[in-house]
């Protein structure tokens, strides 16, 4: 059995003395399970913290602050630096999960079982908080209603574009590009365009499209064949570049809205374009896992605690665009 559970494996209580609390080492290798199978939580910057809220400090100068010098002469005042803090806070979330004893007398695996399962459930947990981090609007009831994901997020303070109702195509890509300010095009080689499977598949399908204004034979050619361009493929990997900017497929971007514009049929999703670690995840370290014997029941219960939330550190360097439509 790993270490993972063995801080645990005596806890047959919930109120004893060590309560199930994993150290430093186990909660950070418990994190890094969880996040393992992620996309977008994976490539965020993730902000592993001590307490339930948390400020990053962020510093700005502004625009243009340099001006035409005077011989011998003051020719203007000396620019002000601007301090600021982003707050992240974050909210409890639970997992439960039960093994028979049967379960783990009667599989080929032995006790191991109970290892696997706590990988299974980190797995599990690690993609129900990048739902969550993503699509999460913070009012009503339900997994969703925990905080506002950065879905919402850029809706309330980043820059919005609205397709409108279009299909995923080189003209919404570009509007989007035109609606990052340009001091954060000047890092164009790290922007990331992020959006859903259903959107990246209708825009390599586009790619196919050869002739008369379409795409060149080779691009579609290579697309047909298995051959896109990026590291490893997707999920997660990169298909052929925007205007040069790569698009990230992130399978849990919701692709079922309903459209905000007149007359909206049919379902609807996201593109958004932005730095990846302007995505700021939070995971409280003190994460807690219990193991309990259920004599009645004849079954372990298990139930983890941890604490989440997540921020936008610049919402001026994101552009989302909504109302994207998705191909019947």
């Amino acid at each position: 059995m790993s270490d993972i559970l063995q801080k645990v494996v005596d806890t047959t209580n919930v109120g004893s003395a060590n309560g199930g609390l994993l150290n430093t080492e186990q909660a950070n290798r418990f994190i890094d399970y969880m996040f393992d199978a992620t996309i977008l939580a994976r490539a965020a910057r993730t902000v592993r913290m001590r307490s339930n809220t948390a400020d990053i400090d962020k510093v700005g100068v502004g625009t243009r602050l340099m001006t035409v010098a005077t011989e011998a002469t003051q020719t203007g005042a000396n620019a002000a630096v601007t301090f600021s803090k982003i707050s992240l806070t974050t909210k409890k979330l639970r997992l439960d999960w039960e093994l028979s004893s049967e379960a783990l007398e009667d599989n080929i695996e032995g006790a191991d079982l109970e290892d696997h399962i706590a990988r299974l459930m980190a797995t599990q947990a690690g993609n129900d908080i990048e739902d969550l981090l993503i699509n999460g609007v913070g009012t009503g009831t339900g997994l969703m209603s925990a905080f506002a994901g950065f879905r919402a997020l850029a809706l309330g303070s980043a820059n919005v574009v609205n397709a409108g109702g279009a299909n995923i195509s080189k003209a919404v890509f570009n509007n989007a590009i035109k609606a990052m300010p340009r001091k954060y095009k000047q890092r164009r080689n790290e922007l990331r365009f992020f959006t859903g499977s259903n959107l990246v598949q209708d825009y390599l399908y586009n790619l196919t499209t050869i002739g008369n204004g379409g795409t060149p034979e080779d691009i579609a050619s290579s697309i047909l064949r298995g051959n896109p361009n990026g590291p490893a493929g997707a999920p997660g990997g990169v298909t052929p570049f925007a205007f040069g900017i790569p698009v990230v497929e992130v399978p849990l971007i919701d692709e079922t809205r309903d459209g905000d514009y007149s007359g909206a049929t049919g379902d609807h999703g996201d593109i958004h374009l932005t730095f990846a670690n302007n995505f700021v995840v939070g995971v409280k370290r003190e994460i807690q896992v219990y193991r309990e014997f259920k004599p009645k029941k004849d079954t372990i219960e298990y139930t983890m605690f941890v604490r989440t939330g997540c921020a936008i550190e610049n919402p001026e360097a994101f552009v989302v665009v909504k109302n994207v439509k998705v191909s019947a």
